[in-house]
Order: structure tokens, then C-alpha cells, then sequence
């Protein structure tokens, strides 16, 4: 499983008392340690009005990290397409794709709180209209000279870009998906389903299925780049880490389940209000070293998942920790799984 890439989710979401501008410095370490490492990408998610915790803004901070850590990829995932106006998105990842050599990766989904659609002048039941026309806009912006296109919310009339990105013909387009019409609109519209940190894998083994089902529909073959969010953690021992991570991870999921999050689940895997230990169960990557390692070549021999994103600091956690598993899974984990 040489193939095998590992990317860092940088959520960068603190608590509300946090100092914002030393939690700003201890993630710029975070970059600058996963550029040594050897991880493939950096990713960061989008969301406004994230109370109960105090979060960084996506552009700024992935323009900031390719400064940091030059040899990443920058993951865009997610970007909350529904949200936006085709010709922003589009301008904004060409420029930073030209700026960083050519590593941007943009990830799109719906989005589902009913605090950022109001924001935004829009509605949930506006969402896939204005999800499919605005990634039928970028991708037709991306690659012609000008574009004529009338959307829902908005007009492109001889419209082109400032610059093009420089991936051709556009930067990789990862589909993030929760329910399984969702899942097989990512294999209509997507170069990848992006797959979420959320679903038990259970339920992802079973979508797996459904996606390959859903691209052999669309005559289109498997995608050579397979990737995945999981929620990881590893200690010395399985209990050692459920007892180092429980606090913080805990929390998280917590403001997940009240934000409505299980609410884009499927059926039968669609409460994240559990308790700890069994949100946990074949859910999060969570153990010793060896533990961590066969769960993720299991994980990629049901699925064919090989770029596997991480999340390894959830609100309140100490960047000590952070960084002890940033090191610890690239000394003992990640070469296990590439032999594995």
C-alpha cells in the first residue's frame, strides 16, 4: 500500500476563551511539522457563526499555511458551494492554485445549518439547485476563454478570469457526502466522493458499494485518488488514548449533534448524540500504534480509500498532544500501513 497519502485536518477550532493569536502560532507549527513529517496535504473546512468556538476563516488560512509548509497540497475541503457566487470561488482557487505551484484540491459540499444559509440570503431547499449550477460555473470558468451562463443567483455574460488555475484542465473537485443521494450525485458531478468524518464504517463499506454502483452508471471508472475524513488519535495503549482524547473529541461531537449534523446522516447511523464509547465503535481511528495501523489498512482494503485525512486536535486539546500524535503516527503508524 505504498500509495497510501496522509493529510492533516487543521479544524482550528478553540474555545471561545481561547487566546486566538497563540492558538494562530501553535497551528503554523502544526503546518510547518507536517511539511517535515512527510503528510501529503493540509486541509481546512468552512464554517461561519461557529459558536460554542471561536474558528479561522479557510481562505486566509491556507493562503497562510502554503507559505508554511510549501510541499503540501492545500485541501479547500469543504467549501460550502450552495453559499457562494461561482466567479469568487472560482477566482480565488485559480489564484492560489497559481500562487502555491499548483496544490489546491477544492472540496464542495451543501452545507445543512440553517444559521449560515439565513446569512447568506438563501434557503436549504435552494441548496442543490445553486450547488450544480455553481460547480458547472467554476468548472466552465476554469477552462474557457469566456463564459455566458444565467444561473438561479447570478449571471455570467462574457465572463472569464483573472488568472486560470494551473492544474489542467481544473484542480481535483472532491464531492463531500453524508446521505446517499448525495453520494451518487459526487459520482455525477465530482472527480471523487469525498468521504466524511461522521458515517460509521460500516456504513461507508455499504456506500463504497453504492458510489462504484453509481460511477458504473455515469460510464466512469474508480477514481485513482480515493480520499476520506476520520477523527484519529493513538497513545501507547487503546485505553490510554480513549482516556487522552474523550475530553476533547467528546466535546466536538457534542456541538455536532446540537449543530443538526446527524441530521444529513442515513438511516440507521444518524445519531451523534451516543455515548462516548459507542460514537466510537467503528467510527473514529483511535488506539495504540499497531491498533491505528490495522484500522486503516482495513479501512483501505474494504474501501480503496488511500488518502486519508486526519483530524488529530479537537477543541481544548493541548498542542503538546497535537504534536506528540503528529509524531507518533508518522514514526509508528504511517510506516506499518505502508507495508501493510
Amino acid at each position: 500500500m505504498a500509495d497510501m497519502q496522509f493529510g492533516l485536518m487543521m479544524r482550528a477550532q478553540f474555545p471561545k476563551e481561547d487566546d486566538m493569536q497563540e492558538r494562530f502560532r501553535e497551528l503554523m507549527e502544526q503546518a510547518r511539522l507536517a511539511d517535515k513529517l512527510g503528510f501529503a496535504s493540509i486541509t481546512n473546512g468552512m464554517h461561519y457563526s461557529s459558536a460554542p468556538f471561536q474558528d479561522f476563516q479557510q481562505l486566509p488560512f491556507l493562503a497562510r499555511v502554503m507559505a508554511e509548509a510549501p510541499n503540501l497540497r492545500l485541501n479547500f475541503g469543504i467549501i460550502l458551494l450552495s453559499l457562494m457566487k461561482p466567479i469568487d470561488v472560482a477566482e480565488y482557487l485559480a489564484t492560489v492554485d497559481v500562487m502555491s505551484g499548483g496544490k489546491v484540491i477544492f472540496g464542495a459540499a451543501l452545507g445543512y445549518r440553517e444559521v449560515e444559509f439565513l446569512a447568506f440570503g438563501t434557503t436549504q431547499r435552494e441548496r442543490v439547485k445553486r450547488f450544480e449550477e455553481n460547480l458547472e460555473a467554476i468548472k466552465r470558468l476554469w477552462t474557457e476563454e469566456t463564459v455566458d451562463m444565467v444561473g438561479s443567483h447570478f449571471e455570467l455574460k462574457g465572463a472569464s478570469l483573472g488568472t486560470k488555475p494551473i492544474q489542467k484542465p481544473n484542480p481535483p473537485i472532491w464531492i463531500g457526502a453524508n446521505a446517499d443521494p448525495a453520494i451518487e450525485r459526487a459520482a455525477r458531478i465530482g472527480d471523487c466522493w469525498y468521504v466524511n468524518p461522521h458515517n460509521r464504517i460500516d456504513t461507508i463499506i455499504r456506500q463504497t458499494e453504492l458510489y462504484r454502483k453509481a460511477l458504473d452508471a455515469c460510464g466512469k471508472p474508480f477514481p485513482a485518488e480515493f480520499p476520506a475524513r476520520r477523527e484519529v488519535f493513538v497513545a501507547k495503549t487503546r485505553e490510554e488514548a480513549m482516556r487522552l482524547c474523550k475530553p476533547f473529541l467528546a466535546t466536538k461531537y457534542e456541538a455536532y449533534h446540537q449543530w443538526g449534523q446527524d441530521k444529513a446522516m442515513p438511516e440507521g447511523d444518524d445519531d451523534l448524540g451516543l455515548d462516548f464509547d459507542d460514537l466510537v465503535r467503528d467510527r473514529f481511528l483511535v488506539g495504540s500504534p499497531d491498533e491505528v495501523a490495522e484500522q486503516m489498512i482495513r479501512l483501505n482494503k474494504k474501501t480503496g480509500i488511500n488518502h486519508l485525512i486526519m483530524s488529530v486536535q479537537w477543541p481544548g486539546m493541548p498542542q503538546s498532544m497535537v504534536v506528540d500524535v503528529m509524531n507518533m503516527l508518522s514514526e509508528e503508524v504511517f510506516p506499518k500501513v505502508r507495508q501493510g
